[in-house]
């Protein structure tokens, strides 16, 4: 579904990205984590183009991410992406929130969209605040509602970053629970979280980067009882001692 294939990434002398490759395939989650810093969210947004490449290829499907002749709205429109910050539009209803990429970048009829929204709305336990806006909701709720308008395309993976970051403690569980499901569901998921009990209970993969390399690529039982590398045996132990 996704490949990195030498990917680098620098600002001036900095490098963000060095080198890295990775495929993730069809149904698979992996989950990145490492320490702040790491260049985690600098990798999973330059899968739909949000921040460009200096080098390598990134692959998605048939796709050429960084081809000249790849249009990045249909990139992106095949390609749900779920921010730390919720970002709704404020003035719009959560049903409306998530039926509006179909009209207006699909050409649903309002009906439809509004049909498939309430839908979307049901999966992640929001139905009946389908008219609610998001001053009106919690963070976990606000977070739900971005997952559902991430779903609404339809698209055939499914990027997150930070999703749970910016919640407060008690909401964090409701997110991950309707992470957990499209996982059981068999989408294709890429997770840059701090969620270790996700990572290990859902993840197929765990990615672990540090000074934007990929340093350990395995399963969450390996990583989490066995890290190889030193920086990764490090996390582990902080993880623990936390």
């Amino acid at each position: 579904m996704i490949e990195f294939i030498n990917v680098s990434k620098w600002y001036g002398s900095h490098r963000v990205l060095n080198d890295v490759n990775g495929r993730v395939e069809r149904g698979e989650v992996v989950v990145i984590c490492g320490p702040s810093g790491s260049g985690k969210s600098t990798l999973i947004r330059t899968i739909n183009r949000l921040e460009p490449i200096n080098k390598g290829q990134i692959i998605v499907g048939e796709t050429d991410v960084n081809d000249r002749k790849t249009s990045v709205n249909r990139l992106r429109s095949g390609i749900g992406f779920v921010f730390q910050q919720f970002n709704l539009f404020p003035h719009l209803s959560a049903k409306d929130n998530v039926a509006l990429a179909p009209i207006t970048v699909r050409g649903f009829k309002k009906s439809e969209a509004h049909d498939r929204a309430m839908e979307l709305l049901d999966k992640v336990g929001l139905k009946s605040k389908a008219d609610a806006f998001p001053g009106q909701l919690s963070g976990g709720q606000q977070q739900r509602v971005a997952i559902a308008r991430a779903l609404a395309m339809d698209p055939p993976v499914m990027l997150f970053d930070e999703p749970t970051s910016a919640l407060d403690p008690e909401m964090v569980g409701e997110v991950l629970q309707v992470m957990k499901r499209l996982a059981s569901d068999g989408m294709t998921m890429i997770c840059v979280t701090h969620e270790m009990g996700f990572a290990r209970d859902v993840a197929n993969r765990v990615w672990f980067i540090a000074d934007g390399e990929v340093l350990e690529s395995t399963t969450p039982s390996e990583f989490f009882a066995t890290p190889r590398h030193p920086r990764a045996q490090k996390f582990v132990a902080d993880i623990r001692a936390h």
